[in-house]
C-alpha cells in the first residue's frame, strides 16, 4: 500500500531521476535568484512571514504555531503544483518537481561565495575576503584576524553544505520534492527565529528544535561522506575519524559541529569562534590553499550525495 500520493512520489522511478537530474541543471544554470523569482522564492516568503508572524517576546506557543502555519502553507501551495502538473502532463510534473527541489538547494551559491574568498586570500586582498565573508556567517568578520575569516569561511561552508544540499536531498529520498522543501522551510526559521537571546528564546525554540532534529542524521552523514573522502587529498581517514569523535560535541548546535570537526580532521587544522568553540588541531596554518581542498572536499561530498540519491531510488519500487 503506498502511503504517499502518486504526485507527489511517483512510483515510476525514472520520472524521479529525471526530476533530480532537472533540478540540478537549474541549480547550475541559475543559482541566483533575482527580481520577481527571488520575491517568490519559498526561502524569502518563508523568512519574511516568520519575521512578520512570529514576533519578537513572543511565546513557546506562538513560536509553535509560526512554524506550522508558515511550513503547512507552503507544502500546500507547492503540493497543489505538483498536483496540477501530474494531472496536465508528467513532463510537466517532471519540470515542476525540478524547480521546487532546485528551490531548496543552496549549493552553486555557496561555493562560488568560498571561490570568491579563496581568490581574495590569495591575492591578499583582505577587505574583499571578508565582505565575502561576511555574507555566510554571522560574527562580526571585521573584527578578527585574517586566519579567524578563513576559519569561519570553511565552518560556513560545511554546515550550508547539510543545509542547503545533503539534507534536502536527504528528504528527496523519502519524501519527494516536498521533503527536501519542508527541510528548506524548517532552516530558514531557524535562521529567523531560532536565536538564544531575550527576544526569541521562547518563540524560536520550536523552530530551532525542529531544524535540529530534520538535519540530525544528514549532519552526521555529512560528515562521514568528508572523512572517506580524506584521501581524495592524500589526507589520513583514521587522523579525520579520531578529531570528529574528539571534537564533534563541542560547538553548541548539536548537528554543526559533526561537518566542522570533520573537515578539520581531514585538513588538519584547528577551527575557531572566539570565545564560544575550538575544534581540531593546528598542524596547518589555514590559507587561500586550505580553502580550496576544503571546497574540493565539498564538492566531492556532494556528487556522492547526489549520486547516492539519484540511483536510490530505484530499489524503493522493487
Amino acid at each position: 500500500m503506498h502511503i504517499i500520493p502518486e504526485f507527489l512520489y511517483p512510483r515510476n522511478p525514472y520520472m524521479f531521476i529525471s526530476s533530480i537530474i532537472l533540478a540540478h541543471i537549474f541549480e547550475y544554470i541559475y543559482p541566483f535568484h533575482k527580481g520577481v523569482l527571488l520575491t517568490l522564492h519559498p526561502v524569502h516568503t518563508s523568512y519574511i512571514l516568520a519575521i512578520k508572524i512570529g514576533r519578537k517576546y513572543s511565546s513557546k506557543i506562538r513560536g509553535i504555531a509560526t512554524w506550522f502555519i508558515i511550513v503547512s502553507s507552503h507544502l500546500l501551495l507547492y503540493g497543489f503544483i505538483l498536483y496540477i502538473s501530474w494531472m496536465i502532463n508528467p513532463l510537466l510534473w517532471i519540470v515542476m518537481a525540478g524547480w521546487i527541489m532546485k528551490l531548496s538547494f543552496s549549493l552553486k551559491l555557496l561555493t562560488s561565495i568560498i571561490e570568491k574568498i579563496s581568490k581574495c586570500s590569495y591575492l591578499n586582498d583582505w577587505d574583499c575576503a571578508r565582505f565575502w565573508t561576511q555574507q555566510i556567517v554571522r560574527r562580526d568578520v571585521y573584527a578578527i584576524d585574517e586566519e579567524h575569516v578563513l576559519s569561519a569561511a570553511i565552518e560556513s561552508l560545511v554546515e550550508s553544505l547539510v543545509d542547503g544540499y545533503t539534507s534536502p536531498l536527504f528528504y528527496i529520498l523519502f519524501f519527494g520534492p516536498l521533503g527536501a522543501l519542508l527541510q528548506r522551510i524548517a532552516n530558514t526559521l531557524d535562521g529567523a527565529l531560532g536565536f538564544k537571546t531575550a527576544e526569541y528564546k521562547d518563540v524560536g525554540w520550536f523552530s530551532a528544535k525542529a531544524d535540529t532534529i530534520l538535519n540530525y542524521i544528514p549532519a552526521r552523514l555529512t560528515a562521514i561522506t568528508i572523512i572517506i573522502l580524506s584521501p581524495f587529498i592524500k589526507a589520513s581517514i583514521s587522523y579525520a575519524y579520531k578529531i570528529w569523535r574528539q571534537y564533534h560535541r563541542v560547538t553548541e548546535s548539536l548537528n554543526a559541529g559533526h561537518p566542522m570537526s570533520a573537515i578539520a580532521g581531514v585538513m588538519m587544522i584547528r577551527l575557531e569562534k572566539i570565545g564560544e568553540y575550538t575544534i581540531g588541531e593546528k598542524v596547518k596554518v589555514i590559507d587561500y590553499s586550505v580553502v580550496k581542498s576544503c571546497l574540493k572536499i565539498s564538492k566531492a561530498a556532494a556528487v556522492i550525495w547526489f549520486l547516492v540519491n539519484k540511483y536510490s531510488y530505484l530499489p524503493l519500487f522493487q
